[in-house]
Parts: C-alpha cells; sequence; structure tokens
C-alpha cells in the first residue's frame, strides 16, 4: 500500500513532530531552536535526545537513534511505512487520500519527472529572460534612458541594480519572444513559462511584459523562477507579476532572501516587507537581512521557508489598514513556526520605501528598536478606528484578537496572552472568560461558538435613563423636535440602544412614525435593538394629544443630562486606563495630553451632576 510521495512529504513538513514525540519524552524541554530531552530509546540521565522542529528531524547523540516524525514512530511503536504514515495523518487531523497500486505510483513518479523537466527548462527560459532585459536597460535607446532616469530618481543605485538584476522590458510584442524562438525553445515550454501571453482566440503569442522595470523573484538556491514588473508611468496595472508555472507556486517564495539569508544567519533575525521595492529601498541603505513577501499574503510554507535561517522577525509592512490586516495574517503564520515576533508601524503610518528615503538609516534602525511585541500590536490595531465604549466594535476587536491566539504554541504563553487580552478589553466576568478559554485553547476553534461568546461579553443592557428616554421619544413627534437636537452621538453611543436612537433620527428627520416595521428594519442586524424595540413600542405614551409639553420635556432633559454624565464617566475610565499604558511605556507626550483631557472630563462632569441636581 503506497500514498502519493507529494502527500507523504507535505504530511511530514506540516506535522508537530514536539507534539507527536512528547507523550514517548515528557521531559521535552525548549533549548534555543532545538528541543532536548532523555532519549526514549535508551536509558540517560543527561539530556542527549535533540529535536529540530523546523528542519523536521531528532536526534540522539547518545545511541544515533534519528530521522523524520516517520522513523520515530516506525522505532517507538513497531509500524511499518504506510502504518507511519497513517499514524501521522491521525494525529495531525489531516485525512488520507486513497492509496495507490504500484502501477498509479509509477504513473505518478512519471508525471512528477515531467513535470520537474519542464520546471527546469522553464527556469532556462527565465535565466535568458533575465540576461535580455539586464542588457536591455544598459542600452543607449530613449526608452532604456528613461527605465534608468526613473531607478536614479528613486535612488536605486547601479551597485543595488546589479545586486538584484533589475532589468527593463522593451515595449516590444515579441523582442523577448524572438530571442527565445530563435535560442530554440520548445514552442509549449515557452507558452508555459510566464513569460509570454496566449490569445487563443487570435492564435498569437506575445511578451507579457513590456516596457517595465523588471524584478527577478530567485529561488533560495538563485534560480530566477518568477517575475515582478512595475509600469514606470501611468499604465495600468501598475504591478504585473507572472503567473504560476510548473516553475513558480505564489506563497512559495520570499523575494530577497537569496541575496539576504547569509546576512539573515549573521544578525540572527530578518525584516519582514511588503513589495520588492520597500526591499531594495532598505538595502540602498544599508539594511540587508529583509525578505519580501511578493505582495500576496504571507503564507505557511514562507513561514517554514523562513524560519530556516531565523526564528526571530520584525513584520513592516505598511501602515494603512491593509498593512495592518496583512500583518495580523502573518503573525497568525509565523506564530506555529515558534518565531519571536515583533511589529514595526513607522510614524504617519508610512511605508518602509518612503521612511527610510526622508529618515535615512538611523531614523529607521532606532523606529525598528521601538517594535511593538506582537500581542501588543494585534491588540492596539484590534481598537484602531474603533470605540471600546461601543459593545459592536468592542465585539469585532475581540473576535479579531482571539483569532490570533490560537496560533501560539506555547500553552503557557497562549493563556498568558488571553488574560492580557481580557485586561485589555476589560472583561471581568469570570464565567465568560472561561468560556472565551474553552474556545480557543484547542488549536482548531469554531468561529460562530467564539462569536455567541463575545456577543455575550459585550452586550449591554437597557439602562432606566435610556429605557425612560426612549419611552418619552418613541410616541412623541413634537417631543422629538426639541429633545434629539439636545442629544450628541456620544450621549448614545456606546448604549445598547445606540441603533433606535439613530433610528429616531431617521425617521424624524423623514416625518415618519416610530412603528414597529420601520424600526426594525431601521436597526438591521442587532439582536438587542430587535428585543428592546417591540418593549418601547409596549409603553404607554407620556403625553396626551394637545397637552402641555412641559413636563415630559422636564423628564427628557433629565435623562439626557444622567445619559451624558454616564457617556463622560465611561470616558474618564477609558483615559485613566491610557494613561496608565503610556505611563508604563514612558511616552511623556501622550501623559501629558491624556491628564489634560482627563482634567477637562473631570469639571464637565461635575457641572453636568450640578445640573442633574437642579433638574
Amino acid at each position: 500500500m503506497l500514498y502519493p510521495q507529494y502527500f507523504i512529504d507535505d504530511l511530514k513538513n506540516r506535522a508537530d513532530l514536539v507534539r507527536i514525540i512528547q507523550p514517548y519524552a515528557q521531559d521535552l524541554k525548549k533549548k534555543g531552536a532545538n528541543w532536548m530531552a532523555c532519549c526514549p530509546f535508551h536509558q540517560e540521565k543527561t539530556p542527549s535526545f535533540s529535536v529540530n522542529p523546523s528542519k523536521g528531524f531528532y536526534k540522539c547523540f547518545g545511541c544515533g537513534k534519528g530521522g523524520s516524525v516517520y522513523n520515530f514512530l516506525m522505532d517507538m511503536e513497531g509500524l511499518n511505512f504506510p502504518e507511519a504514515v497513517k499514524r501521522v495523518a491521525e494525529i495531525s487531523g489531516v485525512m488520507l487520500p486513497e492509496p495507490i497500486d504500484d502501477e498509479s505510483y509509477e504513473r505518478g513518479k512519471k508525471k512528477r519527472e515531467e513535470t520537474k523537466k519542464i520546471s527546469d527548462e522553464i527556469i532556462e527560459l527565465n535565466k535568458v529572460a533575465l540576461g535580455f532585459w539586464e542588457a536591455e536597460l544598459k542600452k543607449k535607446n530613449a526608452k532604456a534612458k528613461a527605465a534608468r532616469e526613473y531607478l536614479e530618481k528613486r535612488g536605486i543605485s547601479e551597485e543595488v541594480q546589479k545586486q538584484f538584476h533589475v532589468g527593463f522590458s522593451p515595449d516590444s510584442w515579441d523582442s523577448l519572444l524572438n530571442l527565445l524562438r530563435d535560442k530554440g525553445s520548445d514552442e509549449n515550454v515557452i507558452e508555459h513559462s510566464g513569460l509570454v501571453s496566449v490569445n487563443e482566440e487570435k492564435d498569437r503569442v506575445f511578451d507579457r511584459f513590456r516596457g517595465r522595470i523588471m524584478f527577478p523573484v530567485l529561488d533560495i538556491n538563485g534560480n530566477p523562477v518568477a517575475f515582478g514588473a512595475r509600469a514606470m508611468g501611468d499604465d495600468q496595472p501598475k504591478y504585473l507579476n507572472s503567473p504560476e508555472t510548473p516553475a513558480y507556486t505564489k506563497g512559495q517564495h520570499l523575494y530577497g532572501l537569496f541575496q539576504a539569508r547569509e546576512e539573515i544567519r549573521k544578525k540572527k533575525f530578518a525584516i519582514l516587507v511588503e513589495g520588492y521595492l520597500d526591499l531594495i529601498a532598505l538595502a540602498q541603505f544599508g539594511i540587508t537581512n529583509t525578505a519580501a513577501s511578493l505582495g500576496t499574503a504571507f503564507t505557511p510554507e514562507q513561514a517554514k521557508l523562513l524560519s530556516r535561517f531565523t526564528k526571530k522577525v520584525v513584520i513592516n509592512y505598511d501602515g494603512d489598514s491593509a498593512g495592518m490586516k496583512a500583518a495580523r495574517r502573518a503573525i497568525e503564520h509565523l506564530l506555529p513556526q515558534d518565531f519571536e515576533i515583533k511589529v514595526l508601524v513607522l510614524p504617519d503610518d508610512k511605508d518602509p520605501d518612503d521612511f527610510i528615503r526622508q529618515n535615512g538609516t538611523e531614523a529607521y534602525n532606532e523606529a525598528r528598536g521601538k517594535a511593538f511585541p506582537y500581542l501588543q500590536f494585534v491588540l492596539d490595531s484590534s481598537m484602531r478606528d474603533r470605540n471600546l465604549a461601543v459593545p459592536k466594535q468592542k465585539a469585532e476587536a475581540i473576535e479579531e484578537v482571539l483569532t490570533v491566539l490560537p496560533s501560539i504554541r506555547n500553552a503557557i504563553q497562549k493563556r498568558e496572552s488571553f488574560d492580557q487580552a481580557m485586561t485589555f478589553f476589560r472583561i471581568d466576568d469570570s464565567g465568560l472568560k472561561r468560556d472565551l478559554w474553552n474556545s480557543i485553547r484547542n488549536e482548531i476553534t469554531q468561529p460562530q461558538q467564539v462569536k455567541q461568546h463575545i456577543t455575550r461579553a459585550t452586550r449591554a443592557k437597557m439602562t432606566v435613563a435610556e429605557q425612560h428616554l426612549l419611552e418619552l421619544l418613541v410616541h412623541d413627534l413634537e417631543l422629538q423636535d426639541v429633545v434629539l437636537p439636545l442629544l450628541e452621538e456620544s450621549d448614545y453611543e456606546a448604549l445598547a440602544t445606540f441603533s433606535i436612537f439613530r433610528a429616531l433620527y431617521i425617521l424624524n428627520e423623514r416625518r415618519e412614525s416610530a412603528s414597529l416595521e420601520r424600526l426594525l428594519e431601521l436597526v438591521g442586524d442587532d439582536e438587542a435593538a430587535e428585543d428592546y424595540v417591540p418593549l418601547l413600542l409596549m409603553s404607554e405614551a407620556k403625553r396626551a394629544e394637545g397637552e402641555a409639553i412641559d413636563q415630559v420635556l422636564h423628564e427628557a432633559e433629565n435623562c439626557v443630562f444622567t445619559l451624558r454624565s454616564m457617556a463622560i464617566s465611561n470616558r474618564l475610565f477609558s483615559v485613566t486606563q491610557d494613561l496608565m499604558a503610556a505611563e508604563q511605556a514612558g511616552d511623556g507626550i501622550a501623559v501629558r495630553e491624556l491628564v489634560a483631557e482627563k482634567l477637562d472630563l473631570g469639571k464637565i462632569e461635575l457641572e453636568l451632576r450640578q445640573k442633574i441636581k437642579e433638574v
């Protein structure tokens, strides 16, 4: 019984070697990049059994036993190879493919050999293209000169251009195609190389890259497997990349890693950026322990590749919302590989390219030295453009953070990170914390269950003041005309009935009455508001038609002052928490600003309480 080789290799890479070995070596402890224990195959007092999870092998320096996860289970449990594959799949929660017979195996092997042959042939074509484009950049024609001027304007020196094999593809439909044909290249391989585009309707083949600056993607052995291309002017798309080919699979390579691998080993950490121009800008300023994720979402395969050279990484993606989201995804894939992760968010949300050109190497290194630990980044970024006092936004932020925590392998670190998150989000209910912890403690989470717990954790209850105010307003359009302009959004944005207040504004502006159907329509998917709307409409009108408004207005104003006082108290609490964090971080500017805000809020709160007494 045989399993496909690709499955065997993939399963070996995905298997958690430490987790599989630990039941047989219970004293297994992390020591640097490796894990050490007393050998489970022979008796010893001093640990000589070493496990390297990033490279996927173990070795005992006492008895000599060693190998992959399959070898371990074969020796430990007396299994043959297919049985060991099956056992690893069971432990890893991976579904086994249908076994193949010898004939099928041979066919698969032949197909893989053919694919490898085509891959090697494509790499040879890529080498021709790389040399051709490098030579084109040095030519004296106007287009090549414009390309050199563009690179010079970007501050990319000839030395760095040579280091990264930067080139220029001429604005021609067939210059590269003709060169490849002249060299006798196979037409089928050319069409599958990603260097040309094929229009089947017009039966036409033409150069894929035309009039662009070319950036080759090298594999870890220095072979060109793909290309990135940037337009010099307003041509669209701005960036054009190679498609997937037999030689190139997206998400399995890191741009610049071939050039940076020794420097990364030497400095013992890598800087991870998004695009090739970010990486080249850093290299231009002497920062060369860098790799780029090629503009695609960072993948588990890229994390494993990087782990071959270091276990420390600083993520320096763009500071916009897309960059923050991409950084969180990268963290989720780096954590299972036991990386020590920091995140660098540059001032004014600048990207690395712009920042280092404007501020230089010293300023960049100074900023990098202040990079956030990944958990602080995840927590802070979850609240970007969100308000912790608004239940829905708080729930979204918690859900965002809880998707990251299951990726932490170490159980103690996972628990400590969870506790920090609960403190950050001010969740004190022990029952809720227990439910949330149980939902993420295993690596496989149930999103719907987590969402239910989060909703429960953040769902606010309707206060007496807001209920009374809404009962006054919901039946009285005239009172709405007077009271709604008195309210500020900050008075009700953190309330359980926020969406009901917002719906009343809309209905009042349209001069519509607050019916059950219209209110439910306007509160949308706010489950809490959907429960409260019928309750409010079942209340009696507080004023008969034609009756004086004075009494209900007096009551409504009292409610408004009470809600505003509550909102200020909540803000004061938030400012106090932020002030403590700023003091711990030694951020003097933030401390001064927060102290001033706290004093102002205290004065306003005092005045409101006095007004409430007077009313």
